[in-house]
């Protein structure tokens, strides 16, 4: 600071005695002017000071974002999945001829990693390719779940999720399926895709056999509609709650290629109280895969038990059905099935309610996540009311 005022000075003095004759200043004048300059530079470097900090704490943001974009990268996963169907159905007995072509599913999944034992999964999904007034598809929520992994034996789970019964329910990805359409049994009966708003949990009981154990919102079925069960799901939409419904299922592995399971729900009132004349309803759906080497065999086999004298006058009080589906890979790209379908909305009523739809059909692979499908089904159902035809379709998940 010294040299500093000691060269201003000297500045000063060379500027006062080449210039005083003219500008009549004084010594004090001179001083001022020194004072006045000295305080000019030390605002002009505290601004400096303050525009450097300014700086350094600007780039300390921009890397400070850059590291939670690149932390929120990490935890996120975006996936989905989509596929499109041709139909070419003949209708006989009274069913309509069927040929259209539809985007049926548009699904994309968006999962976060809060921490690592609790993770945020979700499921949204468009129907049909455009929804609105007047057309024919829906937007839906189907997952949005929060679950919270305590150990191998126990994760609790809470919010909107995919009921643990049957096959198709959960794992639903045109790439892990035979035939265009899904099986019809998981549709009508069980009925996939099922998604329900509630809280519970899983885990391992020992080494190949696990459980599921969930209380949730339940069915709101109607005599308008025959109590049908695929037409009660209310998909968490302002869902009536007086009456919720719980499932449990339990799943043994303990044989590499094999796996069985069983599901069984039970919901006091699946009319949520609109219907004296209907009461509890129990479900049970146990099913079997096995694999070995290229070949593999699936069966189903669900069943409604509804109590009550509305669901038995229409032969609603008991709904069932089953399928049995063999398969076998050509090569890792290329596989063939067959499948048998037998279902009943009305089994009570011993009429002519029952349906029998035979599916044969190939599906090509050119990538794991990627299919190419081709079936053919055959009806033959009591009311004779059939649609007999061709299924193309192309699917993906990634």
């Amino acid at each position: 600071m010294k040299l500093r005022r000691i060269a201003t000075l000297f500045l000063a003095a060379a500027i006062f005695f080449a210039g005083a004759p003219a500008m009549g200043a004084t010594f004090e004048e001179l001083n001022d002017r020194m004072d006045t300059l000295e305080k000019q530079n030390q605002e002009l470097r505290e601004k400096m000071r303050q525009t450097d900090n300014k700086i350094e704490a600007t780039a300390e943001a921009f890397e400070s974002k850059g590291s939670r974009a690149d932390s929120f990268m990490r935890k996120t996963e975006i996936g989905g999945y989509g596929e499109l169907h041709y139909n070419n159905l003949s209708g006989q007995g009274g069913a309509a001829d069927k040929e259209s072509i539809d985007f049926h599913r548009f699904v994309l999944f968006f999962n976060y990693d809060h921490t690592e034992r609790i993770r945020f999964n979700s499921e949204l999904e468009v129907e049909h390719s455009i929804a609105g007034d007047d057309q024919p598809g829906e937007v839906e929520l189907e997952q949005a779940y929060v679950d919270f992994h305590v150990n191998p034996y126990f994760t609790g789970r809470g919010g909107l999720f995919l009921l643990p019964v049957g096959i198709l329910n959960e794992t639903h990805e045109p790439p892990t399926f035979y035939g265009v359409e899904r099986n019809p049994v998981e549709k009508r009966i069980i009925p996939a895709t099922w998604w329900e708003g509630g809280a519970g949990g899983y885990g391992r009981i020992v080494p190949g056999l696990t459980y599921d154990l969930y209380v949730h919102s339940g069915l709101q079925t109607s005599a308008d509609d025959n109590y049908a069960i695929r037409d009660g799901r209310q998909k968490v939409g302002k869902a009536s709650a007086e009456n919720p419904a719980a499932t449990a299922r339990i799943t043994w592995r303990g044989l590499p290629g094999l796996e069985l399971a069983a599901s069984y729900q039970y919901q006091d009132d699946i009319t949520q109280g609109t219907d004296k004349t209907a009461g509890n309803a129990g479900m049970l759906v146990g099913h079997g895969i096995w694999r070995k080497g290229p070949l593999a065999l699936k069966a189903l086999y669900a069943r409604w038990d509804l109590d009550g004298s509305g669901p038995e006058a229409v032969g609603a009080d008991e709904q069932a059905g089953y399928y049995i589906e063999p398969s076998y890979k050509i090569t890792p790209k290329i596989g063939l099935f067959a499948r048998y379908n037998q279902w009943d909305n009305q089994a009570g009523n011993k009429g002519d309610s029952e349906k029998i739809q035979w599916d044969a059909g190939i599906n090509y692979w050119p990538h794991p996540d990627v299919v190419l499908k081709a079936d053919y089904q055959i009806q033959d159902n009591e009311n004779g009311r059939d649609q007999n035809g061709l299924n193309l379709g192309i699917g993906y998940q990634f």
